[in-house]
């Protein structure tokens, strides 16, 4: 059994740390399940190689400003079970103003409100001990469960717009959407 760092956050019932090389398995089954990537890639199979050539090493980064990496392993605290990642990384390597809030659990996870709960706990981290003055998360938008999550950790809509598709997916064509949580806004929210 692979031993793993310590956590960088702890939640009631999840355990986020960071990722390692151990952990190319637990990505290719996540990816591999085209309703975990429908919003993603259309629901392509996952490559293994690709997921240890290009995945594995942009989730083991650490970005300078926050002095933390981006994106964090999540796993159910009392059994130690894989459920997917979270993701809050800076949009920048040298300012930790704004970061990017992520997240892709499997199927099991689903609808257990672990997304919001880990969702929650990593803005309060970014605005408390990294620096962070926005928090911004975007997603395709017909994706209304990515959606729900955003607005009940409290991320407001921001916009829409058009991304860039390699390749048009569905629901592609009706663009993404952005949202995001100002600090002050967060501040006055928890002062309430």
């Amino acid at each position: 059994m692979p031993s793993f760092p310590p956590p960088f956050l702890r939640t009631e019932r999840l355990v986020l740390r960071p990722f390692t090389e151990a952990d190319a398995d637990h990505l290719y089954a996540l990816d591999d399940d085209p309703e975990v990537t429908r919003f993603i890639n259309g629901g392509k199979p996952a490559d293994l190689d690709a997921i240890r050539t290009r995945i594995l090493p942009r989730l083991l980064h650490d970005h300078p400003c926050t002095g933390t990496r981006g994106w964090w392993a999540a796993e159910e605290q009392a059994a130690g079970t894989f459920l997917g990642w979270f993701e809050l990384r800076p949009l920048s390597d040298h300012d930790p103003a704004v970061v990017e809030l992520g997240y892709r659990l499997n199927r099991a996870a689903w609808g257990k409100g672990y997304a919001t709960e880990g969702s929650l706990a990593l803005i309060d981290k970014a605005f408390t001990d990294l620096g962070a003055e926005r928090v911004t998360a975007n997603t395709m938008a017909v994706n209304t469960r990515s959606r729900r999550v955003m607005e009940k950790s409290g991320l407001t809509f921001l916009r829409n717009f058009s991304g860039d598709w390699p390749e048009a997916i569905p629901g592609s064509e009706h663009g993404e959407v952005e949202y995001e949580l100002l600090k002050e806004d967060w501040e006055r929210r928890r002062s309430r």
